[in-house]
């Protein structure tokens, strides 16, 4: 598997390649899950239901513990980062996942992989890391105002003590792209190549802990990518910080 996604088609002159459409995939799979559970809503709830309910309870808590009455704008991106990463990452595990394949004018004679895990793109996972420290940014000025959040950058109290630490404030700030997107994309991607590799050794029993292993990776990093966006939500609409 090569790190970058390989080139299906165009579309209006946009290069399709499977990681576009996993994400696709990813999307339709949200869609309808949150299409299913509406129609399942109900006083009371079932099996589905509980399992969205317990998951956005959770998130509130946690939010709620960390950021207080900030909880409930904070949350929801927590939440919608949690769910897109964790479909995508949990879509891609599905056995045979990767065994469809695509004949273009530069594949050879087995083609490429229709599909590839989403997230194993750099491009997604900058995107995603885009979205979060932008959102993050967003909603810092809107909580506590331009003056408050220009201040958090650059200051001439205390000169130039002040005017340093604004400055490593906002390489941090660039710093986030790297670490939100490396992270996600290294994790993912790393996973893949190991699934694959044990496949070609055995394609029977031997690859089960791994896939085991792939699966509470899924879950890790979303967490972990929704948790970091609600920490820097809140640390960002700290009026004291």
């Amino acid at each position: 598997m090569q790190i970058s996604p390989d080139f299906l088609f165009n579309v209006v002159g946009f290069p399709i390649t499977n990681t576009v459409i996993a994400t696709i995939l990813t999307d339709v799979v949200v869609v309808v899950v949150v299409v299913l559970i509406n129609k399942e809503i109900s006083l009371k709830p079932k099996r589905i239901q509980n399992v969205v309910e317990m998951i956005v309870d959770y998130f509130r808590e946690i939010t709620k513990s960390i950021a207080g009455e900030k909880a409930s704008f904070i949350y929801t991106w927590g939440v919608s980062f949690f769910l897109f990463i964790l479909i995508s990452n949990l879509v891609s595990q599905f056995p045979g996942f990767e065994s469809i394949r695509f004949h273009t004018a530069s594949s050879d004679n087995d083609g490429v992989p229709l599909l590839r895990a989403a997230t194993s793109d750099l491009n997604l996972t900058l995107a995603l890391a885009v979205l979060s420290v932008i959102a993050t940014h967003c909603v810092s000025v809107k909580y506590i105002g331009v003056r408050k959040y220009i201040t958090k950058f650059v200051t001439f109290k205390m000169f130039p003590i002040f005017l340093f630490v604004g400055i490593l404030e906002f390489t941090n700030e660039l710093a986030k792209f790297i670490s939100f997107s490396f992270r996600l994309f290294g994790n993912i991607f790393a996973g893949e190549r190991v699934i694959s590799t044990i496949y070609g050794l055995c394609s029977f029993v031997l690859p089960l802990p791994f896939m085991a292993l792939e699966f509470m990776i899924a879950f890790i990093q979303a967490i972990v990518f929704a948790m970091l966006t609600m920490a820097f939500m809140h640390i960002m609409t700290d009026r004291s910080h």
